[in-house]
């Protein structure tokens, strides 16, 4: 990729290619004044169903780029496993999901500063959303443009889905066109992180941007899905960082790491 794929040494050294991975491995790499190397257990995205909307259906049990996780025994579903579909690529989930974009409620980040995590409340966190965002609408109190993350409308019209939300005003359910804005009550159409009528993930746009960077490695490690976690642990100690390596394997994928680095 650049003269620093077959360095050892690196300032930053990131374990995990995904929502998180890419976005760090970006604004880590961006003022050109540190080494950074960004280590992916799954293959890059070349699978032509991740770049088409509509293939997210086909990898939803795609093991090549999908790390197939299955929930305990659920007691309160009669010891049945539940699928949890995680991405194994470079890009992570954001590679494999549905593409809403969807920020979440402004009462659970208000929730969070509330209970002492300062600079958390909703309020704290709407500059940044608005700094990722290449917003299709434009720029408002709630929504940013030329940021490196592309958020459009729906390409077409469905004529069932446009029922549907004139059905639910019918029965007294708001209509809402923006549930990233005031509220996310109501019935409406979701934006999607797409661009040109093909998915957006963060490998698309923060991690191409950082791939032309001298200071910027990336290394899809390639193991079986079985070993890739444990592998991407070794494999951070055995390069020298100038930092404790920064963990973007997610929700399921860091647990395990943060016992074996």
């Amino acid at each position: 990729m650049n003269k620093n794929n077959d360095a050892s040494e690196f300032d930053y050294v990131i374990v995990g290619a995904g929502s998180a991975g890419c976005v760090l491995a970006n604004r880590l790499s961006a003022d050109g004044k540190h080494s950074v190397l960004l280590l992916e257990a799954g293959p890059k995205d070349t699978n032509l169903w991740i770049h088409v909307p509509l293939g997210y259906g086909k990898l939803f049990k795609e093991k090549s780029v999908n790390w197939m996780y299955q929930t305990e025994p659920e007691p309160g579903l009669n010891g049945r496993q539940v699928f949890q579909p995680r991405g194994k690529v470079l890009g992570g989930s954001s590679s494999i999901n549905g593409l809403l974009y969807v920020r979440g409620q402004h009462e659970d980040y208000d929730r969070w500063r509330q209970r002492g995590n300062a600079g958390w409340g909703y309020d704290d966190v709407l500059p940044y959303f608005k700094k990722a965002e290449n917003q299709q609408r434009g720029d408002d109190k709630y929504h940013g443009t030329g940021g490196p993350l592309p958020v459009s409308d729906w390409r077409h019209h469905d004529p069932l889905s446009e029922a549907f939300v004139v059905a639910a005003a019918e029965t007294g359910i708001p209509t809402n066109p923006d549930f990233n804005g005031a509220t996310q009550e109501g019935a409406g159409f979701f934006q999607t992180t797409t661009s040109r009528g093909r998915r957006a993930s963060t490998a698309f746009s923060y991690l191409r941007p950082a791939k032309a960077r001298s200071n910027f490695a990336c290394r899809n490690l390639g193991a079986g899905a079985a070993h890739s976690v444990r592998r991407a642990a070794r494999h951070s100690g055995r390069i020298q960082a100038g930092r404790p390596p920064a963990l973007g394997a997610g929700a399921q994928g860091n647990p395990g790491l943060q016992r074996r680095i």
